[in-house]
């Protein structure tokens, strides 16, 4: 397909690609957001009167350009820049057409209904390829499209139960804990990502789209990463050590004088102008603790000497002392404090976007920096059907008098 935007040298790494958005929440959207960041024409499509699920997840709420709560929240705020809103019932026969004229103009679909649910709206990655022989389809969901829970809804919360994630996370002593935000769907979202760049790089090879089956139950797992192979490797599985690491000592949060910080020795010459720092340079030397493995080995009498040193002094201090002997360590910031950080100014990590509102919507730098091809300036999460008679009538024709009428019909 070819897009209305020209090409230039400096032209943003995905332009001149466009993604049909039928997912909601947060797996999809993220991926689709990333997309868009990296120049994408998203066509975000909702249900009329509701749209995605988290534009209700709220408060807080964003304010307009008068200081009034409006019913756009930060959730959906999060994962929803950089796209199109058009409302379409497709429940609908005549949605379901608009729908399949639109994947007919587009190069991906991402879509994260229950396995079979767009089958029955003609709306499946079968159905629309016979359309689009060109079009990439990523289907998102809870357990992927085979297997014996494939029917099943799957949401962050028990995927990370599930997994195993929550089984090394949290303290020894307390209950396992999820991480504090919904990090499953965020990978799942930026795995499906990078399958959609390596489905579209294979097309440009051989001319054919292809479908991408990608589940948060398998995206889990896989980010397991060491502690799954500590249990295939080791044969017993990994408990909840708090903040400590189980393959690493010293790595771990420690208390000081006036509140904690993150002590994260890397190797053995690290540990040993640590101990020169903490004025006990004779740990160096002793077999228990010279090498890694032997510290892992005998974590238990190591981490009491290390606590009782880091409490005599301050956070602030301590943290001087290490940076300046090359020695990993960090504060345990609040959210509040690590956007005050003189490196997340420096990087611009907090934006704001002009919103239709009057106001501006705040927002999180996307991390990609292209040299080549920088993001242009993002736009802000849409309003509920922003672009629909927009996008209806440049990509598929539909006139002002057959917008009216599927108005009034409530399809848009």
């Amino acid at each position: 397909m070819t897009d209305d935007r020209t090409s230039t040298p400096t032209a943003q790494a995905l332009a001149g690609i466009r993604v049909l958005d039928l997912s909601r929440v947060l797996a999809g959207p993220w991926a689709t957001q990333t997309l868009g960041d990296l120049g994408a024409d998203i066509i975000k499509v909702e249900k009329p009167g509701d749209g995605d699920d988290t534009r209700g997840w709220g408060p807080p709420w964003l304010s307009d350009g008068e200081g009034r709560p409006t019913r756009e929240s930060a959730y959906f705020l999060a994962a929803n820049r950089n796209k199109r809103s058009v409302t379409i019932d497709m429940a609908t026969p005549q949605g379901q057409a608009l729908i399949r004229r639109l994947a007919e103009q587009s190069d991906v679909v991402v879509e994260n209904f229950k396995v079979g649910g767009l089958k029955r709206y003609g709306l499946d990655h079968e159905s629309l390829a016979a359309l689009n022989p060109r079009l990439v389809t990523c289907s998102i969901t809870g357990f992927g499209q085979d297997g014996p829970e494939a029917g099943r809804a799957g949401y962050d919360f028990m995927i990370q139960g599930m997994s195993g994630l929550m089984s090394v996370t949290g303290s020894p002593e307390g209950e396992p804990q999820k991480v504090g935000v919904a990090l499953v769907d965020i990978l799942t979202g930026l795995n499906a990502t990078i399958g959609i760049l390596a489905a579209l790089e294979q097309r440009h090879r051989t001319g054919r789209g292809q479908h991408i089956d990608i589940a948060l139950f398998d995206v889990a797992v896989a980010s397991l990463a060491n502690q799954a192979l500590n249990f295939l490797v080791g044969g017993s599985a990994p408990h909840r050590l708090g903040n400590a690491h189980p393959n690493i000592v010293p790595y771990q949060a420690f208390e000081t004088s006036d509140g904690h910080l993150i002590l994260a020795v890397g190797n053995d010459a690290q540990f040993a102008r640590f101990c020169r720092l903490a004025e006990m340079p004779e740990l160096a030397d002793d077999a228990r603790y010279a090498t890694n493995r032997e510290r892992v080995a005998h974590r238990e009498t190591l981490v009491p000497l290390i606590a009782a040193a880091l409490k005599r002094q301050a956070t602030g201090a301590w943290l001087a002392m290490l940076d300046a002997a090359g020695i990993p360590a960090g504060p345990i910031n609040t959210i509040a404090q690590t956007f005050a950080e003189p490196q997340a100014l420096a990087r611009g990590l907090a934006i704001n976007l002009p919103h239709p509102l009057g106001s501006t919507a705040p927002g999180v730098r996307n991390p990609l920096r292209l040299k080549d091809s920088p993001f242009d300036a993002p736009t802000a999460p849409p309003l509920l059907g922003q672009h629909t008679d927009e996008v209806l009538e440049t990509l598929l024709g539909v006139n002002a008098c057959e917008l009216q009428a599927l108005r009034e019909a409530g399809i848009i």
